[in-house]
């Protein structure tokens, strides 16, 4: 069946901030869990050759969830509410808003990993149909403001959700300790609110279209969830086997960057207090002021990102989106692999300047480059497909290649970052590859 396609009408920067603002919420679900969710399982006694595995829960629900969320959004409209991708937003919210609430309380590691399981296939619920939210709600030439825009969010919510992570505030209001609760319980309560009412802020303020196969997805509805279910796995099958080509490039570039971006990760927080600060009891105040500097290094990171995400556009304009691309992920790429000659603290925010740059082309310009080349009726599914490969490298991280790595590295967190490192310059060499169809393209 063909489909219409309808050219969106410009939307305004207000109505583009709208849109975006649940961005800045969902970042600090995965701020404060990156700032912290390592430091806890080393409370509650985990290796470094176990936190891998412990972060399993990240990539496995985004391996499960993104396609069928991604595929299920793009089915998806409620005329009563005209809604097609909020639903989706609201309900993430309000799981991942619990188990942020829960985490802190974790009084052992299978109850932590649990939680961050629920965390992060929230999160996965919330984010994914936001990359089809865009490209339904704006037309091709102001596609590339609205993802610069994500990452603008995405910038300033890593700002405040490591500011958050980073300061003790019972210091700035005494009156808390009388709850008998610690610092880190209040920075997740915080987090977890901001989260919340970000995202009922977007979906609160932002209509949307209907899709423009309306009748076929009313057809489709008739059928029910089981038949729907059979025809994601079809449409998933052949939508995997007649990727675009560029898409199967960037597939490529997305799995060493994301295999190198979890290993930062996973280990910077805990390479801080352990190779920098020199603390060797997780529940010392020396290790927890060494984590709390890691996340208030990451908050620079965060300042960066929204500079240089402004500048994307500018800079893709003159010199191409590929090479664009390749010269942020090299310059994130090799601040990470300064980490373990970096002795003075002070020094920790250049290396974190350099991944907050990566950073902002990371979650923005793939999806630039691909989206042109995909069906708009099928942007949830290819996003979908496309995500699968962010999460199977951080799922090879987790079960294989981490615990390898810190054998490797004699548990040297700090090497398993600068390994990380190493992995996205070789995914900026890659990019490179992307040249030539931007030539077909001109």
């Amino acid at each position: 069946m063909e489909t219409k396609t309808t050219e969106r009408p410009n939307l305004t920067y207000w109505q583009i901030i709208n849109m975006s603002i649940g961005f800045f919420g969902i970042q600090h679900g995965f701020e404060i869990q990156f700032a912290r969710m390592s430091s806890i399982y080393e409370k509650l006694g985990a290796k470094p050759d176990e936190i891998p595995l412990l972060w399993l829960a990240a990539p496995a629900t985004g391996l499960l969830l993104q396609p069928i969320i991604g595929y299920l959004s793009d089915k998806t409209w409620i005329p009563s509410l005209k809604a097609r991708r909020r639903p989706y937003f609201f309900v993430g919210a309000v799981l991942g808003t619990a188990a942020l609430f829960l985490m802190p309380d974790s009084s052992s590691l299978w109850m932590a990993a649990g939680l961050l399981w629920v965390l992060d296939a929230s999160l996965n619920i919330t984010m994914e149909p936001f990359r089809a939210f865009v490209a339904d709600k704006q037309n091709t030439q102001q596609r590339p403001t609205g993802y610069a825009f994500q990452s603008l969010m995405i910038g300033l919510g890593t700002i405040l959700g490591n500011y958050i992570a980073s300061i003790n505030l019972i210091e700035f209001f005494p009156s808390l300790a009388a709850s008998g609760k610690t610092a880190m319980h209040y920075s997740f309560y915080l987090c977890a609110i901001i989260f919340f009412f970000s995202v009922l802020y977007t979906v609160l303020t932002t209509p949307e279209y209907p899709p423009n196969n309306l009748e076929e997805l009313q057809a489709q509805k008739n059928k029910g969830l089981w038949a729907a279910l059979k025809q994601w796995a079809v449409e998933t099958k052949s939508c995997y086997f007649q990727m675009p080509p560029i898409m199967k490039r960037l597939a490529v570039i997305q799995f060493f960057t994301w295999m190198g971006l979890f290993c930062m990760w996973m280990y910077y927080s805990v390479a801080v207090p352990h190779d920098v600060f020199g603390a060797t009891d997780p529940n010392s105040e020396l290790y927890e002021t060494g984590v709390r500097f890691a996340a208030h290094t990451t908050m620079i990171r965060g300042i960066s990102t929204p500079i240089f995400a402004l500048c994307i556009p500018l800079i893709a304009k003159q010199f191409g989106r590929a090479h664009t691309h390749a010269f942020a992920l090299l310059v994130c790429g090799l601040g990470l692999l300064s980490i373990p000659f970096i002795h003075e603290p002070g020094m920790l925010y250049l290396p974190m300047i350099a991944a907050g740059i990566g950073w902002a082309s990371i979650v923005s310009m793939p999806y630039v480059i691909l989206v042109e080349h995909l069906p708009p009726n099928q942007y949830g599914i290819f996003m979908g497909i496309f995500n699968m490969f962010i999460v199977i490298p951080e799922i090879l991280v987790s079960v294989g290649l981490g615990p390898l790595i810190m054998k490797l590295v004699n548990n040297s967190r700090a090497s398993g970052v600068a390994f990380g490192g190493a992995l996205i310059v070789i995914a900026a060499l890659l990019t490179l590859s992307l040249r030539k169809f931007e030539a077909k393209q001109t």
